[in-house]
């Protein structure tokens, strides 16, 4: 990165956030309120330093929801923003043997990393997207506190406590009516935005992936296309393989690597294990790795591996999925 350009920074938290300012290899340090008002707070700091928007770059990490009022924030004010993966900047600071570390310190770390690595820069996603994740979690909570209800309902009922069972009942109920009117507003919404329609109806031709984990996917990843490859999208998802060998001395199984985001794996899940079942190529590939030994979970991580370079093809391609096709061999191969 040029020397000329000045690094910001930025540990975020929930309520506040530690900024670093990087010229010339001299630190500043400013803690500001993770809020509206706080963010202005911020663009006023940085007009203060004189420096024009051109010699600016920030970075931050990927922290939950947190860090995206702040990143497009600074966007919108034309400033240049990198939002990395925390693992990247974990590994940056193992490099440096820190030993310290706070929310002042990580701050610094940050702003040294973006000097170093010069990380891509960020744009935050359409308005479209951002709604229809938001939608999506929503409706992920709701099933969550389904599920919780459910597990109460058992233990009433296993108790005698009928009463109580019934209340339970009540609210399984109308977690069920929130939920499907949830999820009919999520396809309305799909329905309403030419882009996402068509991506969703790419994504739900692959046998073992529904409307539900298509608006998941699409509302968490946005537009597949910016993967330079498959690799890269599984990568990203954290469902790439991952072997532990090393000499003779270790020997273990081949897992999936887990770096990535969690809640997409999550989403994943279920519809490796009905693609394992019902998808033609795909089942026939589950019953290989679990006729040579694989075990059940891995031989789901495995299909779920696949899944994503489906998901991939038939985005970057434009066609539905199509296993006559794909079963001469042109997307579906042990080694992707």
């Amino acid at each position: 990165m040029d020397s000329s350009t000045a690094i910001v920074g930025i540990d975020v938290g929930k309520k506040k956030l530690d900024v670093a300012l990087l010229v010339n290899g001299k630190i500043k340090s400013k803690v500001i309120d993770n809020s509206a008002a706080g963010h202005q707070v911020l663009l006023e700091w940085l007009d203060k330093t004189k420096l024009p928007k051109a010699a600016l770059r920030v970075c931050m990490e990927a922290t939950g929801v947190y860090f995206e009022e702040v990143a497009t924030t600074l966007y919108d004010a034309g400033l240049a923003v990198s939002v990395v993966n925390p693992g990247c900047i974990k590994g940056f600071g193992q490099s440096e043997n820190l030993r310290n570390k706070t929310d002042k310190a990580d701050a610094a770390l940050i702003a040294r990393y973006c000097a170093a690595m010069a990380p891509a820069t960020w744009a935050p996603a359409p308005l479209e997207q951002r709604q229809l994740r938001a939608w999506s979690q929503r409706i992920l909570a709701l099933k969550d506190m389904r599920q919780q209800e459910r597990n109460r309902l058992e233990s009433y009922e296993a108790s005698g406590m009928g009463e109580v069972a019934e209340h339970a009942r009540l609210l399984i109920a109308w977690f069920d009516t929130e939920i499907k009117q949830l999820e009919d507003d999520v396809d309305d919404h799909i329905d309403r935005h030419p882009g996402l329609k068509h991506d969703a109806q790419l994504i739900t031709s692959i046998p073992g992936i529904g409307n539900t984990t298509a608006a998941r996917i699409l509302g968490q990843l946005g537009d597949i296309r910016r993967f330079g490859n498959a690799k890269a999208l599984a990568a990203f998802l954290g469902v790439t393989p991952r072997q532990r060998s090393s000499g003779t001395s270790l020997r273990g199984r081949t897992t999936i690597s887990r770096k990535g985001s969690t809640s997409m794996r999550a989403a994943l899940y279920m519809p490796g294990m009905v693609a394992s079942r019902h998808n033609p190529l795909l089942h026939q590939f589950a019953q290989r790795l679990a006729n040579n030994g694989m075990a059940k979970k891995a031989v789901i991580g495995a299909v779920m591996h696949k899944l994503v370079h489906l998901i991939y093809g038939v985005i970057r391609t434009g066609k539905p999925f199509d296993a006559n096709y794909l079963s001469k061999g042109l997307a579906i191969q042990d080694g992707i």
